[in-house]
């Protein structure tokens, strides 16, 4: 785990983000991050990675609707036990 010292700059405090953090989060000069508190504790998220995390998981959400629409139960789809279950 690594430390920093809260500093000041002009009218904000500032942290140093150890070099260790840098490299294993993937941050980088200028990119912009969120900060919120949170129970007393500083979250500080990537926009850039809340982003690619978004994608992944809108790729990975349309690959199981493309599977799902391959498979059939007895000549029915799973998109026709849906809409029948929907119908009551």
């Amino acid at each position: 785990m690594s430390q920093a010292v809260v500093g000041k700059w002009g009218k904000n405090l500032a942290i140093r983000v150890p070099f260790e953090v840098v490299r294993g989060s993937g941050l980088s000069l200028g990119e912009h991050v969120e900060i919120e508190a949170q129970d007393g504790d500083i979250i500080i998220r990537r926009s850039a990675a809340h982003a690619r995390a978004r994608g992944d998981a809108e790729a990975a959400a349309a690959e199981i609707i493309a599977e799902s629409k391959r498979h059939s139960l007895g000549g029915v789809t799973i998109r026709e036990l849906l809409d029948e279950g929907r119908r009551g």
